[in-house]
């Protein structure tokens, strides 16, 4: 009797120390991922009008996790995958962001260059706006995708390719500043435009040339892109919206939104982009520190809003969670949602993807119940990040 006790003994001792052994955290992180796995599941399966699929890519260190859920193609049944493309969507400023901070670290730009310096086509009311105020949407300049001009010509027009970044800030050429430059935030697709100006201005390259040379290449981005119309490389996440779902992958052209978020890339490489250009590792840390200049933009959110506190600073945003703080951008357009953010040392990075456009102002149950749902995932996603 005694030997068994003793045996059994050995044996629970040897499964505590088996226990004991495995370091807090990584069991946390496993308890964290599967609640992340299961919001997942609730959103593509359970909440009304949820998009068809989702994913998150978690880097931590050198080790990577991959959670997917529903489809990322209703025809074949195939799920996401961290190499499959999607549509960036407003993630795309913050290679905007990177386009310029680069630049001017090189010294061919400064955050202080106005638009009547550099850019005197552009509307003499919008001269003393600075490169900064536009990276940081504290220009004032008006918003060109919610004119009714732009939105009536895009709706006839969807797959036009020949539309140039001169033309679409046409749309709100003769209206004024929305308020002084600096004094205050509004979130504007046109600033976006303008900071391609700048950089193309800066070095008599096109943006999608300075694309490659500051950003895709540097960061061995192979299968990031900025299409000039409708059609982008496979194998695909494909987008869906309206209801019945349908397939509006190649709905529209991306030279409509441009610089503002006509991006395609992969989960995979939106993170690795992420870590590094928020993640510091771009330029220098004087530029950095100007890049992190978020006193005072308190509140102001990115377009979707993202997990918890939100806070502007040049070509990025802060978000303050209960878990901690990331950095990073969030974006919707027809067909997706994305929302990418890094630790400040860029060790441990994530990509959030889903295959339709769920915003706080969509219709119905989309804002009501969808949004306020996938928001409170990205939390769990920083959580998992970080824990």
């Amino acid at each position: 009797m005694l030997g068994g006790f003793v045996r059994k003994l050995a044996g629970v001792l040897a499964l505590a120390a088996l226990v004991l052994s495995v370091p807090a955290n990584a069991l946390a992180d496993k308890s964290e991922e599967r609640q992340l796995q299961r919001a997942l599941d609730r959103l593509t399966s359970k909440i009304k009008g949820g998009p068809p699929g989702a994913s998150v890519l978690l880097r931590r260190g050198e080790k990577q996790t991959f959670l997917t859920s529903g489809r990322a193609n209703l025809e074949t049944n195939s799920k996401f995958g961290p190499n499959k493309s999607m549509r960036l969507a407003s993630t795309s400023k913050a290679y905007s962001g990177a386009v310029a901070l680069t630049l001017v670290d090189e010294g061919l730009l400064e955050l202080d260059d106005t638009i009547g310096e550099k850019l005197p086509d552009l509307p003499d009311a919008w001269s003393a706006v600075t490169l900064g105020q536009v990276l940081q949407h504290r220009g004032g300049v008006p918003n060109y995708t919610t004119d009714p001009d732009f939105i009536e010509y895009f709706s006839e027009n969807l797959t036009e390719e020949g539309i140039t970044i001169p033309e679409l800030i046409d749309f709100v050429a003769d209206e004024p500043l929305e308020y002084t430059p600096g004094t205050s935030f509004k979130y504007s697709n046109t600033d976006n435009l303008i900071v391609a100006l700048f950089a193309e201005q800066a070095t008599g390259l096109t943006y999608r040339q300075l694309l490659q040379r500051q950003v895709f290449d540097p960061l061995e981005l192979s299968r990031t892109d900025l299409p000039p119309g409708v059609s982008f490389f496979g194998p695909k996440i494909r987008g869906y919206d309206l209801l019945p779902l349908q397939d509006i992958t190649e709905c529209c052209s991306m030279a409509f939104v441009s610089a503002s978020g006509g991006l395609v890339s992969t989960p995979f490489e939106l993170m690795d982009f992420m870590r590094n250009y928020a993640g510091g590792k771009m330029f220098s840390a004087g530029v950095r520190e100007q890049q992190f200049a978020f006193k005072g933009n308190e509140g102001n959110t990115s377009e979707p809003p993202g997990p918890g506190l939100n806070s502007a600073g040049l070509g990025v945003f802060r978000y303050e969670s209960r878990c901690g703080t990331v950095f990073g951008h969030t974006g919707n357009f027809p067909g997706y949602t994305q929302f990418a953010a890094t630790n400040r040392s860029g060790r441990k990075a994530l990509s959030f993807s889903v295959n339709r456009q769920i915003a706080p102002d969509a219709p119905g149950r989309l804002a009501q119940d969808v949004f306020p749902t996938l928001r409170e995932d990205y939390e769990l996603a920083v959580c998992a990040l970080l824990d």
